[in-house]
């Protein structure tokens, strides 16, 4: 997968976040977008991902060979961040057959296998909304990283994770996401310390 992003920007209102951006993300290699609170981080995962548009420039998607249509990046896509919302009503296991009907899990990975990697298991027929903060980023992590996309968005993913839940995100991050496209939006060395490319959006900054 390729992801290239052309003098794009994005203002709200009349204020640029970040301008100028030239830059083309591919499979096999780990991201990691820094920068200071209200930088852009967040919203430029966002409009990689597809979910928001930018101000100006354009971006281009690449799979197997061909070119993507935006509408259809969301098929190859799966995020983990703080502002997503989970659907608390339903039990854990419930939640995921859920959220399957929309993207497959990887090969050779089913609904129970993923709540035990997660260390979830004695709590797979509870409602979510009874979870601790660190048991739902346990859930989005799971969510994201088990869909069978090539490309994984992580904004801010150890958030509300004790030691334990860090190293069982690196964990996750070692076993099951070699030769994708993983980018992430955060502050914290710990979150993207496997990230071997970093782009700092105060050098955007619009």
């Amino acid at each position: 997968m390729t992801i290239s992003l052309t003098n794009t920007g994005k203002r709200f209102n009349r204020e640029w976040i970040f301008r100028h951006l030239d830059y083309t993300f591919v499979t096999g290699v780990n991201y990691a977008i820094t920068g200071p609170n209200g930088s852009g981080k967040s919203t430029l995962l966002q409009i990689v991902g597809g979910a928001v548009a930018a101000s100006e420039g354009k971006i281009a998607y690449g799979h197997a060979g061909a070119v993507k249509p935006a509408d259809t990046i969301y098929k190859y896509v799966a995020i983990a961040a703080p502002y997503l919302e989970l659907v608390e009503e339903m039990k854990l296991q419930e939640f995921l057959k859920f959220h399957h009907q929309f993207k497959p899990l990887l090969s050779g990975v089913d609904i129970s296998f993923a709540i035990a990697a997660v260390g979830l298991e004695k709590a797979a027929h509870k409602q979510i909304r009874f979870f601790s903060s660190g048991m739902k980023q346990r859930v989005k992590l799971a969510q994201a990283i088990f869909s069978d996309v090539p490309v994984l968005l992580l904004d801010e993913p150890c958030t509300n994770l004790d030691a334990e839940g860090i190293q069982l995100y690196h964990h996750l991050i070692d076993r099951f996401c070699q030769n994708r496209l993983i980018i992430v939006s955060s502050n914290d060395e710990t979150e993207y310390r496997f990230c071997t490319e970093k782009i700092n959006m105060k050098d955007f900054k619009g």
